[in-house]
């Protein structure tokens, strides 16, 4: 179990990181997706991100660092490229939209999947601290 366990959170946090961007990569409607009010800082936050291409750059980071954590001989790359997509998915559910959808379940998962393999890499990553 004491290896299986980051196995089944790289795949979780892979998986939820390459669905999210193909979605967004190749427009997949998926569910109903309604558009934040007009004039709502999402709607403008999105209104500046998404004509300029820096949503389908920061999707293009998400697939990589999904697909990229699943192996295990590169989950800490993985790891490194999809920490400052998940501090900055948290920095806008807090400050741009509604901090009541901290307790989406998907936003559960991938922060805990990605601080126990974070917890789980610790001696590697302790390198860079020094």
């Amino acid at each position: 179990m004491k290896k299986a366990l980051p196995i089944i959170a790289s795949i979780a946090l892979g998986g939820v990181f390459i669905f999210a961007s193909v979605v967004v990569l190749f427009n997949i409607k998926v569910g109903n997706q309604t558009p934040p009010p007009e004039g709502s800082p999402s709607a403008l936050f999105f209104g500046a991100i998404w004509p300029t291409g820096f949503l389908k750059f920061v999707k293009i980071f998400e697939l990589a660092g999904g697909i990229v954590v699943i192996i295990p001989r590169l989950r800490n790359i993985g790891l490194l490229l999809l920490g400052p997509v998940i501090v900055n998915i948290l920095a806008y559910t807090i400050l741009i939209d509604d901090p009541k959808h901290l307790a989406n379940p998907m936003l559960i998962i991938v922060v805990i999947c990605a601080l126990y393999l974070l917890w789980n890499a610790r001696q590697k990553f302790s390198g860079l601290l020094n």
